[in-house]
């Protein structure tokens, strides 16, 4: 009888190893990590915008001083970023989610002013510290948009990780994990900017 239940027991091991492999229950969380660690470049290239700003702002601030206006749009911009809590959990929560992703647009719309600004006066456009820091800024935005794509297709990898059978059935019995949201593109973004001379 003992070397029938050992024998039992043996092939209901390997039976409980070879579904636990099946199950996808190492590939979700696989996946999890995947989103966090993009979300975490998101967050790096946003916070390097961020630090980049403020060297702008006294780069033009010294050549338009009557632009006030522009300037104080972009400093409240990102004062209105910097005073966001930004946390692995946001990917969580649409409503943060979202909260965060307007803040960026505000942020984007006041260096979009200021870009127009720096059109008019000839000498900041020349002046070396403005080039560098605007390459530097166009090299940012360029990042963020890499950030965002590579964290949209994390996303994408993950929210169909547990939505296939039977990843799903893991994910209901033992993760309860839930999609997470993509980037989506800022209200109106699908009509073609007006360039106007």
């Amino acid at each position: 009888m003992r070397k029938g239940s050992l024998w039992v027991t043996l092939v209901l091991c390997v039976f409980i190893v070879v579904a636990l492999s099946g199950c996808g229950y190492n590939t979700m969380q696989k996946n999890e990590e995947a989103v966090k660690a993009a979300w975490g470049d998101v967050e790096s290239a946003y916070q390097r915008r961020n630090d980049l700003v403020p060297n702008l702002v006294e780069v033009v601030k010294g050549y338009a001083k009557h632009e006030r206006e522009t300037l104080t749009a972009v400093t409240e911009a990102r004062a209105k970023v910097g005073s966001m809590q930004i946390s692995k959990d946001m990917i969580n929560d649409p409503k943060a989610f979202s909260q965060f992703q307007e803040a960026q647009a505000g942020m984007t719309s006041a260096l979009s002013r200021l870009m127009v600004v720096v059109e008019r006066y000839p000498d900041l456009k020349a002046n070396q510290n403005f080039l560098d820091l605007q390459h530097q800024l166009e090299g940012t935005e360029n990042r963020i948009n890499v950030a965002r794509t590579r964290y949209n297709e994390a996303v994408q990898v993950f929210n169909t990780s547990i939505r296939i059978f039977p990843n799903s059935l893991t994910n209901s019995l033992l993760l309860h994990l839930t999609l997470k949201e993509p980037f989506k593109a800022e209200p109106g973004a699908e009509k073609a900017p007006q360039v106007k001379f």
